[in-house]
């Protein structure tokens, strides 16, 4: 262990550890509460040194969590917030511009999913789509055929099991359980997703964390909640930060560039800022890239994007992205918005700017469930008429192609808007829990594919959502864009966004008795406003085929009949198998695009 032995070697005078730093009082202790100078390399999720490491492993082994009701950072919390991740992405950046993905491991990745074969009902409902439209759908179908895969032990011959990873991840699985001492259906069916570059860390804990699922954790988690939270976090820490982020670091981790590059870039001049990110592709040197955009001209100096060529560049591209800057010929869509308040906001904003392109406003929604819910909707969608917008009920953002009222539209949008998304709360259980947990992963990665059929080459995407949820994470909205050719330009503070302020709601039941605070935005108890982001992508297709959708499984009819929490805590064993039932048919009702909750 040479330096790292926490014992005297006799051969040399005992010494007593050196202080961090040179001053004050020793800080180290890589086990949990053992300092107070946070591991770099720990929050990063790279520490090879474990329980020898002198610095502070927050959070290591330990079940803190979100809770509903936080009290929000201050504003000087979180400047020292957005410092802090800052200097972390700047070290993740250093560390990635050393290093080469392995393509069979992320093709593993890609892969590690069950399979089952096609089905008659897509090859009906999408005879009369192209390639394209049939591929933006597959994954919403495999999700349904997946579900089917479950039978009941009375019913007909049980299907083939069907094996989600290869036998070297079941191996390490039934090594984890039962180095674990548990036998939890739920831990299981958490495992068995995960490929192996997330499985052995979860083993070496010696080397990389101290993570093992508490049996019996304080605020009531039970093992498969932990291991689900900790395994996201892990992904979270090797990727961006869900807060702030500019147009030039976001750059910089798309294209694993070093922070010294980082910094060149944000001393450039708009003009050549914009050269730099139209034209790297990576088959040449940064330093050339820029040398040429010193040399350039833009090619329509009547475009807004040729304004203030000679403007520091960050400040002059975030504005484009905080004042909604758009193409005023192209059409735009907004997904999810119940009562219809934020397309009113951007009709009216569009309309101010002279811009032709319409406006559509779609719910999930049908009409008489929003009468219910908003008494006003109807002055609402003649808001919309007046403004030129159409409003389009019933639509399934996962599944757009198979829509009618999108018929023409392919390839014509020039800006997609989906505020806040959510696949609807399950009462019983936190929104991060392994058994509903998967819904919102795949609403996002389903919405991203649906996309390609009808977003324009160049159009923006802008999500909005909180950096710290839980139900629909931060993680998903990048990795979903991302594995369907939607380029991560900037994250944007919600606040500093022109289009911030309309009515939210909750989108489901409970708005037709209470609403968020949409006037101070102060939305939903158990979110700070502070903390709502902007997340803003670019469609870049390669024109190259695409893999299948990877998609999160879903639980069996096993899976959910070993749950003792949430709402089946409470339950008798013929209760629970009720229970059961009813949840399992409402996933594959949601699945299937029909509207619950």
């Amino acid at each position: 262990m040479g330096a790292n032995c926490t014992f005297m070697h006799s051969t040399a005078p005992a010494q007593q550890q050196p202080q961090q730093g040179g001053k004050g009082p020793q800080k180290g202790g890589g086990k949990p509460g053992g300092g107070t100078v946070p591991c770099r390399h720990f929050e990063a999720g790279s520490c090879s040194r474990g329980d020898q490491c002198t610095f502070l492993h927050a959070g290591a082994n330990t079940n803190a969590v979100l809770t509903v009701g936080a009290m929000a950072p201050t504003k000087e919390q979180q400047a020292a917030n957005e410092v802090k991740d800052r200097k972390r992405l700047a070290d993740m950046l250093d560390e990635r511009s050393q290093t080469i993905e392995d393509p069979e491991q992320e093709q593993q990745i890609q892969s590690a999913e069950a399979e089952a074969p096609a089905d008659a009902e897509m090859a009906e409902k999408t005879a009369h789509l192209d390639e394209h439209a049939k591929d933006s759908l597959e994954g919403s179908f495999r999700l349904k055929r997946l579900m089917s895969r479950d039978v009941d032990e009375e019913g007909a011959a049980k299907k083939q099991k069907v094996h989600l990873i290869g036998a070297k991840e079941t191996a390490k699985v039934n090594l984890l359980m039962k180095k674990w001492g548990t036998e939890c259906v739920v831990v299981r069916h958490v495992l068995e997703q995960l490929p192996m570059s997330e499985l052995v860390p979860l083993d070496n804990w010696t080397k990389i964390n101290t993570f093992v699922p508490d049996k019996i954790d304080p605020k009531g988690k039970r093992p498969a909640d932990t291991l689900m939270r900790h395994v996201v976090e892990s992904r979270e820490k090797k990727e961006v930060p869900g807060g702030k982020l500019d147009c030039v670091d976001a750059f910089c981790h798309r294209w694993r560039l070093a922070s010294a590059a980082s910094k060149t870039l944000h001393a450039l001049q708009h003009k050549d800022l914009r050269y730099v990110f139209a034209n790297f592709d990576g088959s040449q040197s940064l330093e050339d890239v820029i040398s040429q955009a010193a040399q350039s001209t833009p090619e329509d100096v009547n475009a807004a994007t040729s304004v203030l060529p000679s403007a520091p560049g960050v400040d002059t591209f975030a504005r484009f992205n905080r004042m909604e800057i758009i193409d005023p010929l192209a059409d735009c869509a907004v997904f999810g918005d119940a009562n219809l308040t934020f397309s009113i906001k951007l009709a009216k904003h569009r309309k101010a700017l002279g811009h032709v392109g319409r406006v559509i406003a779609t719910t999930f929604e049908d009409h008489p469930t929003l009468l219910e819910r908003y008494p006003e909707i109807d002055a609402s969608i003649k808001t919309l008429e007046e403004h030129f917008a159409e409003v389009y009920h019933d639509v399934d953002c996962t599944k757009i192609a198979l829509n009618p009222q999108f018929e023409g539209l392919e390839n014509s949008m020039g800006a997609i808007y989906y505020n806040f998304p959510h696949s609807g709360a399950v009462k019983g259980y936190f929104d991060g829990h392994p058994v509903v947990n998967w819904r919102h992963e795949n609403l996002m990665r389903l919405f991203f594919r649906a996309l390609r059929t009808f977003v324009k080459p160049g159009g923006l995407v802008k999500v909005a959502s909180n950096q710290g949820a839980v139900g629909v994470r931060y993680i998903y909205i990048v990795m979903g864009a991302r594995e369907n050719e939607f380029v991560h330009v900037e994250t944007v503070p919600f606040l500093e966004w022109k289009l911030h302020k309309y009515g939210r709601s909750y989108g489901d039941k409970r708005d037709s008795h209470k609403r968020p605070d949409a006037v101070n935005n102060q939305s939903y108890n158990s979110q700070a406003a502070i903390r709502d982001m902007v997340y803003c992508f670019r469609y870049q297709p390669s024109g190259n085929p695409m893999p299948p959708q990877p998609v999160r499984l879903p639980p069996t009819k096993k899976t959910l009949l070993a749950c003792d929490d949430g709402p089946f805590r409470p339950l008798a064993e013929e209760q629970q198998k009720v229970m059961a039932g009813e949840l399992f048919d409402r996933f594959v009702s949601e699945i299937s695009g029909v509207h619950v909750g």
